[in-house]
C-alpha cells in the first residue's frame, strides 16, 4: 500500500543568501518609482481617488503644452491633406 499513497507537498521557503531583512520588507515585492508622490495610491477609498483626480483636472495646465500641441496637430492634419490629394484652393478665393 506504501506504493499507491500520495506524500504530500513540501514547503519551500527561500531565503535569500545575502540579504538581510532591516523592516525594509520582501526584495521581491515590485514598487513604482513615485508611489510616494502620488495622490491616488493608498486607502483612500472610491470617493478620495475620484476627488483626487478632479483637483488634478482642475489645476491649471500648461500653456505651451496647449500652444506646441495644436500646432503638432495642424501639421499631421496638413500631412494628412497633402497626402490625400485635397485641393485647398476651395477654401481661397
Amino acid at each position: 500500500m506504501g506504493l499507491f499513497k500520495l506524500r504530500k507537498n513540501k514547503k519551500f521557503e527561500y531565503t535569500p543568501r545575502y540579504w538581510d531583512d532591516k523592516g525594509e520588507g520582501s526584495p521581491y515585492k515590485f514598487k513604482h518609482k513615485f508611489d510616494e508622490h502620488r495622490k491616488t495610491i493608498g486607502n483612500q477609498g472610491l470617493k478620495g481617488k475620484f476627488n483626487n483626480a478632479i483637483d488634478d483636472l482642475n489645476s491649471e495646465p500648461d500653456e505651451g503644452v496647449n500652444k506646441r500641441l495644436l500646432i503638432i496637430v495642424a501639421i499631421l492634419i496638413l500631412i494628412f491633406l497633402f497626402i490625400i490629394d485635397f485641393d485647398l484652393s476651395i477654401f481661397f478665393k
